[in-house]
């Protein structure tokens, strides 16, 4: 594997470490990714040097944490993470450590980290490895285990309970026994940790490319009912089998999470989760078939309340919701009128709706006739038709003697419905259709 620009940046800082006389090694994800063949995105460094002199050895650094040990040296366009060895004291927040040590022993460093595979360390000169915690052991085995006492590494930092879910459906890993165990005792202890950190190791868990694996590991060990209650509810939740022959709603949103691809953006993973958050509160049994009606507006509110919750910003919030609002639109998009499926094209970020639409299908009744449609139509459709420039506006309007008032939204709706619809190409056309429906101007 040839060198990236990070990993030779951090060698340079771990050779420059070493000629001043002090321990440094790669640590921690990095390590882990280079024995499972994986490229690392970031590098990170440890060392026995203190922070004061880590900042002296390299021209351009800065200190965002050395409280804690850590620096960042910058090399070139290339920014490290150099931390010094240390243990720590008591964690009576849940996450910071209440006094920092620093040390000169890297077996004191990865005591205090929290999962065996992260917690290895690398010379790059040589590649050889420092495994002072059977971390290549447990990679080989396939298991996410915390060091040392899980019950005191997860009461150090209740994040960790997540990170070790994400880990294990990243890679494929089981948890660890006594691991998994200390998470199902303390899961409610989860409420500690900041909204906002819940909802990035969440997305990370979305967007990886393992989500149902990570929610069913959030279910077994008792998390996903601290952190998403309203996703629980989906369980035992029945469907009509003829619209879903896969099961239950919980069972249904796991199969659309199987099939969110790495990478995906998070607003669409996001509404991949929450499309029928809103059918437990409305399942109804009809004298015809199960029902779940206006559950598309209970699952706009509810969503809406997880998303302050977890406080996302604004516009992905917005983003979200868009697509729970329009999610079974596609039912009826061969019937919509042109002026009606290109509004619905011009949805933000449609490619996402589409994208909603063929995962809710292929997790369901397996057909994408709708999907396929508009689709086509989606990707055929010149954007000028969509999107064309109007023949009105509220000038031409005065110009002919209206009123500005209430009317007016009305009268350019027709018109840009007509223009949508190809019944009026010109500014005259669609003047004399108002005048048809409004024939006194002086009438609001």
């Amino acid at each position: 594997m040839q060198d990236n620009p990070a990993k030779a940046a951090a060698a340079g800082i771990v050779a420059q470490l070493r000629a001043a006389g002090y321990q440094a090694y790669f640590v921690g994800g990095c390590v882990r990714d280079l024995l499972l063949g994986r490229e690392p995105k970031d590098f990170d460094v440890a060392t026995s040097a203190p922070p004061d002199k880590v900042l002296t050895l390299f021209e351009k650094t800065f200190a965002v944490g050395a409280h804690f040990g850590v620096v960042l040296v910058c090399t070139g366009e290339v920014v490290t993470e150099v931390a010094t060895f240390r243990n720590d004291g008591g964690y009576s927040d849940g996450r910071r450590p209440d006094e920092v040590r620093f040390s000169t022993s890297p077996e004191e460093d990865v005591k205090r980290r929290d999962f065996t595979i992260n917690g290895m360390m690398l010379d790059p000169a040589n590649g050889s490895v420092l495994d002072l915690v059977g971390g290549r052991q447990d990679l080989q085995a396939g298991l996410i285990r915390a060091i040392g006492d899980p019950a005191e590494r997860f009461g150090e930092d209740k994040l960790r309970m997540l990170r070790a879910v994400r880990f294990a459906a990243r890679f494929a890993f089981d948890l660890e026994p006594a691991t998994a165990k200390a998470i199902e005792r303390i899961a409610s202890t989860v409420s500690q940790v900041s909204r906002e950190r819940v909802r990035d190791e969440l997305t990370r868990m979305l967007t990886e490319g393992r989500a149902r694996r990570a929610f069913e590991l959030l279910d077994s060990t008792g998390l996903l009912r601290e952190v998403l209650p309203e996703v629980v509810r989906m369980q035992g939740v029945t469907q009509p089998p003829q619209y879903h022959p896969e099961g239950d709603v919980w069972v249904h949103t796991l199969m659309l999470l199987e099939g969110l691809p790495a990478g995906c953006p998070a607003t669409l993973a996001w509404g991949a989760l929450l499309h029928d958050v809103g059918k437990p509160a409305t399942f109804r049994v009809a004298p015809d078939r199960i029902r779940f009606d206006g559950h598309v507006e209970a699952g706009i509110a509810i969503a809406e309340d997880i998303c302050r919750r977890l406080r996302f910003p604004n516009h992905e919030t917005e983003e979200i919701l868009s697509l729970i609002a329009n999610h079974m639109r596609f039912a009826d998009v061969r019937k919509m009128k042109e002026s009606t499926l290109k509004r619905f094209f011009r949805l933000e970020h449609f490619d996402q709706h589409l994208a909603l639409h063929r995962l809710d299908c292929l997790a369901s009744h397996g057909s994408l006739e709708l999907y396929d449609f508009a689709r086509h139509r989606f990707e055929n459709l010149p954007e000028e038709q969509v999107r064309p420039r109007l023949l009105v506006n509220g000038k031409n309007l005065i110009e002919a003697g209206y009123r500005p008032g209430p009317q007016f939204s009305k009268m350019l709706a027709l018109a840009e419905d007509a223009q949508l619809e190809g019944t009026v190409q010109t500014r005259e056309q669609a003047m004399a259709l108002i005048q048809e429906h409004w024939p006194d101007p002086g009438v609001q």
